[in-house]
C-alpha cells in the first residue's frame, strides 16, 4: 500500500487555556480570539493539500480548530475516543497550590510507569489508550485515505503517539505540545514514523 500521511494537530487555544483552568474531556469550552487566529494560519498553510478525511474529538474546539477545511465540504468524522483525558473533579478549576501536590504526584506516578491510575473521578492513562485503539484500527483500516487530518487534545494527544510509535506510556512527556502544533506521522501499514515534531511555523506572522 501507499504511505498513510496523518497530519495530527492539537486544537487552538481557549480561554481555559490561558487562565490556567482544567478542561479535560467534560468541559466542552470553545476557541477565543488567538485560538480562532491559530485555526485561520493553519488552515492558510495547509488548505492545499488534498485530505481525504477529517478526524476530530466530539469537542467543539476540535471542529472549531478545523472549520475551514469543514467548510470545503470534506468528509467528517468525529469520535469519542479522540477526546481529551478526563480529570474528573480537577476538571473546571484551576488548579491550586493545595492541590498541586495530588495533581503532580499523579503525573511523577505516569512517568514512573502508574499508568492505571487518574485523579479522582477521572481517566487514567491506561483507560485513555484503550479507547483510543478503535479509532486506530479504524484509520488503519482505510487505505483509500491517504492523506487525513486529525484534530485533538494535548494529553490525549501524548497518549495517542505512545501507541502509534509503540512507546510505554510513561514516556508521553516525550511528545510536547503547544495550541495548533502539528506532528506529521507517516503509516507504512506495518509501522508509525514521526516526520515532523511540534510543528508551529505556520503560526507566525506572514
Amino acid at each position: 500500500m501507499s504511505v498513510k500521511k496523518i497530519y495530527l494537530i492539537r486544537h487552538g487555544q481557549t480561554d481555559f487555556n490561558v487562565r490556567g483552568i482544567v478542561q479535560g474531556s467534560g468541559v466542552d469550552s470553545s476557541l477565543n480570539e488567538t485560538g480562532h487566529r491559530q485555526a485561520a494560519r493553519f488552515f492558510a498553510a495547509y488548505k492545499h493539500v488534498k485530505f481525504d478525511k477529517v478526524y476530530t474529538s466530539t469537542l467543539q474546539r476540535t471542529h472549531q480548530s478545523v472549520q475551514g477545511f469543514l467548510d470545503l465540504g470534506l468528509p467528517h468524522e468525529q469520535h469519542a475516543g479522540l477526546n481529551e483525558i478526563s480529570w474528573g473533579a480537577r476538571e473546571g478549576t484551576r488548579i491550586t497550590a493545595e492541590e498541586d501536590a495530588q495533581y503532580h504526584a499523579v503525573l511523577e506516578g505516569w512517568k514512573q510507569g502508574i499508568t492505571n491510575i487518574g485523579l479522582p473521578g477521572g481517566e487514567s492513562p491506561d483507560q485513555v489508550a484503550a479507547r483510543q485503539r478503535p479509532v486506530i484500527d479504524l484509520i488503519v483500516s482505510r487505505p483509500e485515505e491517504e492523506t487525513i487530518l486529525v484534530c485533538m487534545h494535548g494529553r490525549a494527544m501524548r497518549v495517542l503517539l505512545c501507541q502509534l510509535l509503540n512507546y510505554p506510556l510513561s514516556c508521553m512527556d516525550s511528545f510536547e505540545h503547544r495550541n495548533l502544533c502539528l506532528y506529521k506521522v507517516h503509516y507504512t501499514g506495518s509501522m508509525f514514523s514521526v516526520r515532523s515534531f511540534m510543528d508551529v511555523v505556520h503560526l507566525q506572522p506572514t
